[in-house]
């Protein structure tokens, strides 16, 4: 019997000893709590034994992050209800969503974007990502608030001024004017661009145009050409 209480015993210190290893390296509120509560049940166990017994110093735990398999192993919901303001300092990005716990969001704020992830929102995982800013922020002076109804992103401009938009839009109409390239390139790439993104009657007219082009041809339509 006293050979089992002793090894019981020896199993309780050694848990005890790492309990307090991962509470020391532990940065979430919540966690702490958990191990300081778990590491007061194993202590009032350990003080209530009949038998003190010395043990040698534990080999300290690593905890290794999670790894990139764990972490995609979430499966996220787009979150589409959103909306936006801007003073000349600040771009406010308000994330409409109820239940969101603070200690269950994950943010990724870079110059140039961002990346807000929200677990266990009754039973769900949301995320609001933008890969390419409009205009580059300072990420040090940006802030993520949660409250009851919405989380609130505050994104501290670099330089004062209006944006257009959140997200990074190339001007696809804007012709590349490169001094080395043929003069007609520019051009031509505008007519490219706009053949993909205009009606069937647009498409028919640059199309036209483009072959008598090619025929060496100057037509009504390539005249009349917007």
């Amino acid at each position: 019997m006293a050979d089992n209480e002793q090894r019981a015993q020896l199993q309780l210190q050694l848990d005890l000893d790492e309990l307090k290893h991962l509470q020391s390296i532990a940065k979430r509120p919540r966690v702490i709590s958990l191990l300081s509560s778990e590491i007061h049940n194993v202590h009032s166990k350990l003080s209530n034994s009949k038998l003190a017994v010395q043990v040698q110093p534990s080999i300290p735990v690593v905890v290794k992050p999670p790894s990139a398999a764990t972490s995609n192993a979430f499966k996220y919901n787009t979150l589409g209800s959103f909306s936006w303001d801007q003073d000349t300092e600040n771009i406010r990005i308000y994330l409409f969503l109820e239940g969101v716990d603070p200690e269950k969001v994950d943010s990724v704020i870079k110059p140039s974007s961002v990346d807000i992830k929200m677990h266990d929102v009754q039973g769900k995982n949301y995320r609001y990502a933008i890969p390419k800013l409009n205009k580059e922020i300072v990420p040090e002076k940006s802030k993520v608030v949660v409250k009851p109804t919405r989380v609130v992103l505050t994104l501290f401009k670099s330089s004062k001024g209006n944006w257009l938009d959140l997200q990074f839009k190339e001007d696809k109409l804007k012709p590349n004017l490169d001094k080395e390239k043929d003069p007609m390139a520019g051009i031509m790439d505008l007519m490219k661009n706009m053949y993909e993104e205009g009606d069937d009657d647009m498409k028919r007219t640059i199309a036209k145009a483009w072959t008598d082009a090619r025929a060496g041809k100057t037509t009504d339509s390539l005249k009349n050409f917007p």
